[in-house]
């Protein structure tokens, strides 16, 4: 007996090779088509705002454009000792008896003649809030990231209710919270405290329940088979694994909160940002720069520690490429 085989023909599968050419093609003129006009579209729109704003602006945007950096002229000290001056609260001699120069009026003092300056104080009370508001949210995101896990949490309905619980604390802004609050305990840290607390519960809730989903389930396993209980599989099979991702993002959100509990400052939540605000305001140029000069390396400080403690507790390992 004999097997034929009969080999498909050639022109056949060119031609329909062909066609999927001319149809990929056709599609990917098509993408870029509509690429091309949804670009122009935005920009119409962008432009068309711009015209539109620059048009309800009674000083005319775009007309006073050219002089938006004329505000640094401002702020150059006479004397570019006076930015040391008014960092360390010391008397300058070109005091005239206004708020410009009357650095040594800021000093707190703690013991005889020691004193802290009073930008370094209004410094750690700016810290001092980013401090208890992340503490704030860690104590409280870390049960809800546990609720909220797909993977350890079988009940949806209770997941659901914390997982919008945590959507509603992040969705608005601090400055929004801490406006509602002040009503009801005054302007000042403790509005400050609150709204960045309630904001860093929702957003490091999301953060952490993300990393409960992706854990190695054999150990929460074998737990559940020798009769643990939830609160046991959480602790002895969950929280070992998450802790030191948990720990990183604390950190970062730390490295957050300095520079937001900064803002909260500026509307009324006391700490530098007050100050600051005030300073550019009344265009006092040697202290504006003293406490630009104070926050930047505040700032720099704080990202530096985390870092390294981020790494101290995660590990090398976890920075390296393709770790």
């Amino acid at each position: 007996m004999t097997i034929s085989v009969t080999a498909p023909s050639v022109p056949a599968a060119s031609g329909a090779t062909d066609q999927m050419a001319d149809t990929w093609r056709r599609q990917t003129s098509l993408r870029r088509f509509y690429t091309a006009l949804g670009v122009a579209l935005l920009l119409v729109a962008m432009f068309a705002s711009m015209w539109f704003a620059d048009e309800a602006n009674a000083g005319h945007f775009f007309d006073r454009l050219p002089h938006i950096l004329d505000f640094l002229s401002w702020l150059v000290p006479k004397d570019w000792n006076d930015v040391w001056r008014a960092l360390f609260d010391i008397a300058s001699p070109h005091d005239t008896g206004t708020q410009e120069f009357n650095f040594p009026l800021g000093r707190v003092y703690v013991w005889g003649g020691f004193y802290v300056p009073e930008y370094f104080e209004l410094m750690l009370t700016t810290v001092n809030v980013a401090l208890v508001s992340t503490f704030i949210g860690f104590v409280f995101a870390v049960p809800f990231s546990f609720i909220a896990a797909r993977n350890l949490t079988p009940h949806p309905v209770l997941r659901l209710v914390v997982k919008r619980f945590m959507e509603l604390l992040r969705a608005f802004p601090e400055i929004v919270i801490a406006g509602l609050f002040a009503a009801i305990v005054s302007i000042g840290p403790v509005a400050a405290i609150i709204a960045i607390g309630l904001h860093s519960i929702g957003a490091l809730g999301k953060l952490f329940y993300e990393i409960n989903e992706n854990i190695d389930m054999r150990a929460e396993e074998g737990l559940r088979a020798v009769g643990a209980n939830w609160f046991e599989r959480v602790r002895f099979a969950g929280l070992p694994q998450v802790l030191p991702n948990f720990m990183s993002y604390t950190l970062l959100r730390i490295e957050i909160n300095v520079r937001i509990s900064t803002i909260m400052g500026a509307v009324g939540g006391g700490g530098i940002g007050e100050e600051l605000k005030l300073s550019i305001s009344r265009g006092f140029g040697a202290k504006t720069l003293a406490l630009v000069l104070l926050l930047f390396t505040t700032i720099f400080i704080v990202d530096q520690f985390s870092a390294w403690l981020r790494r101290k507790l995660v590990g090398e390992q976890a920075f390296l490429m393709g770790a």
